[in-house]
């Protein structure tokens, strides 16, 4: 897991600052790294897109778990419970749906 944390902090470190060092140097290798940062940082905004749709389910799957042991616990709240279920689900939902579309228009933006 910690050598995961460090490859993913170097390679957005990279992608950061590199466009910012290559900019002082227009020969032709510079220009073809630009394009190898450029594809780097494409690439970790689909791991972002990837990452947020995990997290919705994630949060959706512990809202729905959360209201089963609820109306498990009381059966007469069971409409309270499912109205507020269904609430909570499509917010994050929508917020994981924003995260999706962010990710990817910076993939092909």
């Amino acid at each position: 897991m910690k050598l995961t944390k460090k490859i993913v902090l170097a390679a957005g470190t990279v992608a950061l600052f590199a466009p910012m060092a290559m900019a002082a140097d227009p020969s032709p290798a510079a220009e073809a790294a630009a394009a190898g940062v450029e594809n780097i940082g494409k690439g970790l905004a689909a791991i972002g897109a990837g990452l947020a749709v995990v997290g919705g389910g994630i949060g959706i799957g512990m809202v729905g778990k959360g209201a089963l042991e609820s109306i498990a616990r009381q059966p007469e709240a069971s409409g309270t419970i499912g109205t507020n279920m269904i609430l909570a689900a499509a917010l994050i939902e929508g917020a994981t749906l924003f995260a999706v579309v962010v990710g990817l228009l910076a993939v092909f933006g």
